[in-house]
């Protein structure tokens, strides 16, 4: 029986022999808490050389771009998120990524976790940093597919990063921010995952 050779992985679960489908982090150097974490979505060729800084950033109106977040906010919340995505990806047998708080270049991310990370950033962009714990909690409580379907309403009519406070983006952050969802109250975490049926994705991240 020949060697298994282990998957390639980079960033947070990014399976570049595999994905056709990543997100991209980028951070700044530096340590202003104004300056501004970017968060870009590839598809295809573009995925080539995934992980290398473009030599511009992204603008404004560029289609990729999916996420801008202050550096502020972005502490507040990426270290809940890293500990989960480890957690996942542990279970699944893939690397750990230690969380940086500037990297030194831009973190591939699988697709699902960065569907997950969009609809954290777009609750807290514009919300008070007192909000941030409460958006944490309740985005915590819910299930990965719990997460996919808010993601999926927001991202079909304003997914773009400057298409803040408006429609399905307002109402995902005063889902997150508004409602503490109490843990031991309504549908058990299992009762709802029964619920929504089996998981899309080959890995159960």
């Amino acid at each position: 029986m020949g060697r298994v050779e282990p998957l390639k992985v980079v960033g947070l679960g990014f399976l570049p022999d595999e994905a056709r489908h990543g997100f991209l982090i980028d951070v700044p150097k530096g340590s202003a808490a104004s300056e501004m974490i970017c968060i870009t979505e590839h598809r295809g060729n573009n995925l080539n050389y995934f992980g290398v800084r473009a030599l511009d950033a992204p603008q404004p109106n560029d289609p990729s771009l999916r996420v801008v977040i202050d550096r502020a906010r972005w502490l507040a919340l990426a270290p809940a998120f890293w500990d989960e995505a480890n957690r996942r990806m542990r279970a699944n047998g893939l690397p750990v990524a230690k969380f940086q708080k500037s990297a030194s270049k831009p973190v591939p991310v699988h697709p699902s976790l960065g569907k997950e990370l969009r609809i954290l950033c777009w609750a807290v962009e514009d919300a008070s940093q007192d909000d941030i714990p409460n958006v944490l909690h309740n985005w915590e409580t819910l299930a990965p597919e719990e997460r996919w379907w808010p993601y999926t309403m927001t991202v079909a009519t304003t997914g773009q990063a400057m298409q803040k406070g408006i429609g399905w983006r307002k109402a995902l952050r005063a889902a997150l921010a508004d409602n503490p969802f109490v843990k031991g109250e309504g549908l058990s975490p299992k009762a709802r995952r029964e619920l929504l049926g089996h998981s899309q994705l080959s890995l159960s991240l």
